[in-house]
């Protein structure tokens, strides 16, 4: 198998819990098991190790890791949980994430983007209404992604920035296991609009309103669909 196969077949064992924390993994077992080259299990395991999702011990081998230890804002790992069982509890998790951080890079877009961020984000905005008019939800997303983006790096700090990667997990992963309406909701795109009329207008408590109210809204959608009886397609 290939070096991104093994990885993912691994990694989704260890953040799903086939595989529980001090489990012993041994490199020609992992060759046995998933028909690798000893070269490919090696460097599975060496990205595993900077994902903090296992350790090396002397005389022992490559063990597997408390969660509490793990890399959580790792795209890899985000990906694998929504995939998995542990779907729900994920979700909750992230949504909380962004409840906290998203409203906050709302208010500090709006005081300091640039007039040329401002005029994106606007952009991004009105595409989001016409794709989502089409029930395009393919390229929705596309411009759903560009958005938040947008709006954590106009933020100006690298700390919201960098949460750019783990939002994107979240808004593809909600899309890809059918965790959104056929057609995004009306109040949504309008929210996606005042968020990005707030920040051309330099309004900081509008913009940090709208965006926490976007957070809740995606919660209690997901939420519904979960409760009535799972993602659909699945």
């Amino acid at each position: 198998m290939r070096h991104e196969q093994v990885l993912d077949a691994l990694g989704a064992a260890i953040a799903n819990g086939s595989l529980v924390p001090g489990t012993v993994l041994r490199s020609e077992d992992l060759q046995e098991r998933f028909g690798a080259s000893r070269t490919v299990a090696r460097e599975v395991v060496r990205v595993l190790e900077t994902m903090r999702l296992t350790s090396s011990k002397r005389r022992v081998g490559v063990i597997v890791r408390e969660p509490a230890e793990w890399n959580h804002y790792d795209p890899r790992l985000i990906r694998w949980q929504l995939d998995g069982p542990a779907r729900p509890a994920a979700l909750a998790t992230l949504n909380e994430l962004r409840s906290a951080i998203e409203p906050c890079a709302a208010r500090y877009a709006a005081l300091r983007a640039t007039p040329e961020e401002r005029g994106r984000l606007t952009a991004l905005g009105e595409r989001l209404a016409r794709t989502a008019r089409a029930r395009d939800l393919s390229t929705f997303l596309e411009f759903d992604i560009a958005f938040h983006d947008l709006l954590l790096s106009a933020s100006r700090n690298p700390m919201f920035g960098q949460l750019s990667a783990v939002v994107a997990e979240v808004l593809t992963g909600r899309t890809g296991h059918g965790l959104m309406p056929p057609e995004p909701q009306p109040e949504a795109i309008a929210l996606h609009a005042e968020v990005a009329a707030a920040v051309a207008a330099g309004a900081a408590d509008r913009a940090e309103r709208a965006m926490r109210d976007i957070v809740v809204q995606a919660r209690d959608e997901i939420a519904a669909l979960v409760s009535e009886g799972g993602p659909r397609g699945e």
